[in-house]
């Protein structure tokens, strides 16, 4: 076996063993989480995710360790993002709290096969057609310049999208969860419930947010086992950061600020890797790009939390923060 075999071995065997770890003894059935619970979980997966970046810093050497590092970065913040629309899809079809783990793990689970084939087809066409990253480039700096300028009163709104429009459209819907259940029969037909419903949605809108993503991260790398493994890590760490953030993201009002300025860097870098080659070293330019990232996004984080609450007067930003 090279080492790329034993690298993909070694990623999956991971996985296996935490999945199992995650869902046999962190997680219950119909169970609740606590902060604390998804603290722990939390702590669990950024700890793999950052033990596998040593694994990859001995195995594949420092500049693919950082890349899969900055990569994963890049996703990790993208994923508080999701959290957010995420939040305003249980909240719109009324999920009960107890069904928020099994339905968070089903959803997720889909999200990554649909990202496996997303990343697959990306990677394919731009081995063939090395043009296409420059219009990656100019779809990032248009996605960043759109979101840093979005307005607040433009909020996502589950039973308007074009995905719950188009399950109502062609399956049978039933207004309740069904007892827990995905289908029940009514007058002998199948009728899909709002758990259902819900699934089919965090799928496809974390497959829309991998428009954003998965291109960011190709501008990071065009390595195959750090794009895939930075995902995929990344999206396995929804669940536990849903259950910590949830009463929290609401305060990171500038993070979607801090994202968008990454976004149209990488753009940008994207569309002038050409010169850069000539100028900078490979390790160099992901120096860079890491450093950017952790500078934004912690800054974005930061200033949100304490330095400036959107809506509220100057005097009153200390005690928003002491008393949220």
């Amino acid at each position: 076996m090279n080492i790329d075999q034993i690298s993909y071995l070694v990623f999956a065997l991971v996985l296996v063993v935490a999945l199992f770890f995650d869902l046999g003894l962190m997680s219950k059935k119909n169970q609740t989480v606590s902060i604390r619970q998804a603290l722990n979980q939390t702590f669990f997966w950024v700890g793999l995710a950052l033990a596998f970046f040593v694994f990859v810093w001995i195995e594949k050497g420092q500049q693919l360790a950082l890349e899969y590092l900055s990569a994963y970065l890049m996703e990790w913040s993208l994923s508080i993002d999701n959290i957010f629309v995420f939040i305003l899809i249980f909240s719109a079809f009324a999920v009960k709290e107890k069904n928020y783990g099994r339905v968070l793990l089903i959803g997720i689970l889909m999200a990554i096969v649909f990202r496996i084939l997303f990343i697959t087809v990306g990677v394919v066409l731009v081995e063939k057609f090395h043009w296409i990253l420059y219009v990656f480039g100019v779809f990032l700096i248009y996605t960043g310049f759109k979101m840093f300028t979005a307005n607040e009163d433009e909020e996502f709104n589950p039973q308007e999208s074009k995905v719950y429009l188009f399950l109502k459209r062609f399956l049978p819907l039933a207004p309740h969860d069904g007892g827990g259940k995905f289908m029940i029969r009514e007058n002998g037909k199948p009728v899909y419930t709002t758990l259902f419903v819900v699934i089919i949605m965090l799928a496809s809108i974390d497959l829309i947010f991998a428009l954003d993503s998965i291109p960011a991260v190709m501008g990071i790398s065009r390595d195959r086992f750090v794009i895939y493994t930075s995902n995929i890590f990344a999206v396995l760490g929804l669940r536990s950061l849903f259950f910590l953030l949830r009463g929290a993201v609401s305060k990171f009002d500038y993070l979607q600020q801090g994202i968008a300025i990454v976004l149209v860097f990488i753009g940008i870098k994207m569309l002038g890797e050409h010169w850069l080659n000539q100028w900078l070293s490979k390790q160099i330019q992901v120096a860079i790009s890491l450093g950017v990232i952790a500078v934004c996004i912690s800054g974005s984080i930061f200033y949100s939390l304490f330095i400036q609450k959107k809506g509220l007067p100057a005097d009153q930003v200390d005690d928003s923060v002491l008393n949220p």
